[in-house]
């Protein structure tokens, strides 16, 4: 019978045939062009638990794109499905975008599922592909546990040539951890986007927030629907989507769910220009959220439960996870509780912000040195509403009223302005150089300069000026490049005064959590999961004779969005996990876009980098180079240059950094050590799309590195 098929015929039917095995459909199913018509994001599984998991889908119907639409949803022991332990339908449902996701319980511990959904037309069944998910060990088994962690998947102009090397690899993964920034709500911001290659368009632009001007305008998501075309869109890639189909996710968020640099429900995007309290919007975000990812709600019950239509916000997404003897996994959310960044962004640099009766309270505890510095002119400041001081006052506020305007605010709102910030103490430092400056347009006018206020006699306090603030509204000084020890010390005061609040990042409910679940926990290893890095980034050019600017030769945190912006509480919990002597504690986090491996303060962190977001190393040079310095410059070399080295030399507790590569992080822990490998590809290629290549050609531009953690301590393997 050979003879009688053409050649062209044969190979139609061996691609048939191959479309309806493995993980594919059955033999009365369509095409996989017909499955993704009504499965467009394709399926994702998370939360395993010894006897659950969360699968999730989202079904469409082509033709009735309105309507509910009914799934049919089987899960097997067996890839052909011959052995069924559900078969059960449920409504994909309008009202939440047709996402789908259900909780099946009573599954057996350490087993691999297959699923699938399917829905029946006009009699015919389409199906979606086949998805593998593994439940977790019972609490009591001892095996080790391998899994992958990693963050921050920029879709605009980037591709996942990371994800598509963990297919390459194909680990045998117990799950995959996701830290956050899952998607990116902006359409293409330049300060950090690529604004080539592929992108992202809003259904509804009309809805979503205009962000700039002209050629540098770009949207950021507001409403549900907004939000929902992220991640549509993204879950359209196909390496995200097969990775999805291979491996159950633990997720948490972090900023960009919902708004860059965000805390609770408020944005950052005009740093403070304007009230950006956004209730409404985080809600539209988190919705979308809880529709398109695979999490466990807490819905409880037997058999398999529709989340969707138990879920209601606010909901709490810390929880923590149990894998056998050797892991208990804690999900923290370092996002929704925490407190407004410490350094105010429309915060005006001259205003003092320590005061001297509250200095004094602990400068008795610093070192003789320090005190002394603090005593110095470069600290002192002034009442400017004692009248004698009123005609400086008046040249604060005209020069105040002039900035604020020029970065866009109306008349009415720039005095008004002026008048809340240009008043009460203000340190020296900032004065006289505002006096200074406009002494230089009084002199070439023919006017006669204004003598700069002595220091003699005045009290001594830390302003927001001394932490690296030297404009009205900005991320400098506020959010990132922060003056190390005075931005510290100020932490600490005011978390004093605050009784923590300042500093208060989990919030009451979930640090009571975690510190209670760390300390009671008797798995082999603790693992925390935090969205941001715990790995402490400090620029230390205090000792760097090359930098020109003296105000410039200092030790700066280079990102106080992270952990770095909560010392006194980092310190405090850490502090909390060697008091209680925790065994094996372990922090892995994301955000940053870069990998680190170090201890701090005694615990061990790891840090991965993005899989396609912009790197530190991307993002300095842009913010060293918009400040003014060229790639010439010795400020470059030390921040962005020598990044790496750099980092290292200010924190001895880094054993690995690099601040220029994407990728991901496999991590497997057993009774005594945890072993962590680094999969790293350059910077250059993430705009490069490597699923158009052979395969050979990514697996050339990857590196590994190994390293150990044992008794808190990180050695390269």
């Amino acid at each position: 019978m050979f003879d009688r098929f053409k050649r062209r015929s044969f190979l139609q039917a061996v691609v048939a045939v191959a479309a309806t095995t493995a993980f594919g459909c059955s033999d009365d199913e369509t095409s996989s062009d017909a499955s993704e018509k009504y499965f467009p994001q394709s399926v994702c599984s998370g939360d395993p638990r010894p006897d659950s998991v969360v699968l999730w889908v989202r079904a469409v119907d082509p033709d009735n794109a309105g309507a509910d639409t009914t799934v049919r949803l089987e899960v097997s022991t067996s890839e052909s499905f011959s052995s069924l332990v559900l078969d059960q339908s449920f409504t994909a449902r309008a009202s939440f975008d047709h996402a789908l996701k259900v909780k099946v319980t009573n599954l057996s511990a350490r087993t691999t599922y297959y699923y699938r959904f399917s829905v029946d037309k006009a009699g015919q069944r389409f199906s979606s592909a086949t998805g593998r998910t593994r439940t977790a060990p019972n609490a009591t088994d001892d095996v080790p546990v391998k899994f992958v962690f990693a963050s921050c998947q920029d879709y605009i102009g980037r591709y996942y040539n990371a994800w598509q090397r963990l297919l390459q690899l194909n680990e045998d993964l117990d799950f995959v951890v996701f830290l956050g920034d899952y998607i990116y709500e902006t359409t293409g911001d330049a300060t950090f986007q690529s604004v080539d290659g592929r992108g992202v368009a809003f259904s509804e632009p009309e809805k979503a927030l205009r962000q700039g001007t002209g050629l540098t305008g770009f949207y950021a998501a507001n409403s549900l629907s907004n939000y929902r075309d992220l991640y549509k869109n993204l879950r359209t890639d196909k390496m995200i989507q097969r990775v999805h189909e291979r491996y159950a996710f633990i997720i948490t968020w972090d900023d960009h769910e919902f708004s860059d640099d965000c805390w609770g429900d408020v944005a950052t995007y005009t740093d403070e220009r304007v009230d950006e309290k956004q209730t409404e919007r985080r809600r539209n975000a988190e919705q979308a959220f809880f529709e398109y990812i695979p999490m466990d709600h807490g819905a409880s019950g037997a058999g398999a439960i529709d989340i969707n239509a138990v879920v209601s916000q606010p909901t709490r997404i810390f929880r923590d996870f149990e894998f056998g003897r050797n892991l208990k996994l804690l999900v923290t959310d370092t996002r929704t509780y925490r407190p407004d960044h410490l350094i105010p962004e429309d915060g005006y640099p001259g205003t003092v912000a320590v005061p001297q009766e509250q200095l004094n309270l602990v400068l008795p505890t610093l070192p003789a040195p320090v005190q002394a510095q603090l005593q110095s002119d470069m600290f002192a400041y002034v009442d400017i509403d004692v009248p004698a001081l009123t005609p400086y006052k008046q040249v604060l506020t005209a020069v105040y009223v002039q900035q604020a305007l020029a970065a866009g605010l109306t008349q009415e709102d720039a005095g008004a302005r002026a008048a809340q910030w240009v008043s009460g103490n203000l340190a020296l430092l900032y004065v006289n150089q505002v006096v200074a400056a406009v002494n230089q347009q009084r002199v070439a006018a023919g006017e006669s300069a204004i003598p700069a206020i002595p220091a003699a006699g005045a009290s001594r306090g830390l302003a927001y000026a001394h932490m690296g603030k030297t404009g009205l509204f900005g991320m400098q000084g506020s959010r990132y490049v922060v003056v190390k020890p005075i931005f510290d010390l100020f932490a600490a005061i005011k978390y004093m005064g605050s009784q923590g609040a300042t500093e208060n990042i989990f919030g009451t409910e979930q640090e009571a959590w975690l510190r209670q679940t760390m300390a009671e926990a008797t798995n082999a290893w603790k693992i925390v999961v935090s969205s941001i890095s715990l790995t402490s980034m400090v620029f230390q050019l205090s000792d760097k004779l090359d930098v020109p600017d003296l105000t410039l030769r200092q030790d700066f945190y280079f990102n106080v969005d992270q952990w770095d912006g909560f010392p006194t509480k980092k310190q405090e919990f850490l502090k909390f996990l060697r008091d209680s002597q925790v065994r094996n504690p372990l922090f892995i986090s994301g955000d940053i876009h870069a990998s680190f491996a170090s201890v701090e303060s005694g615990i061990p962190a790891l840090t991965a980098p993005g899989i396609s977001s912009g790197s530190i190393k991307e993002l300095a040079g842009l913010a060293v180079i918009g400040a003014g310095f060229s790639s010439g410059s010795t400020v470059y070399r030390h921040i962005v240059t020598n990044l790496n080295e750099s980092l290292a030399e200010a924190n001895p507790g880094i054993s690995f950094v690099d601040g220029d590569a994407h990728g991901f992080v496999v991590l497997e822990v057993n009774g005594t050590e945890a072993k962590a490998a680094f999969h790293l590809i350059p910077s250059a290629e993430v705009a490069k799309d490597y699923s158009l290549r052979q395969d050979g050609e990514l697996t050339s531009k990857f590196k590994r590195l190994d390293f150990v953690v044992r008794d808190g301590v990180i050695t390269a393997a």
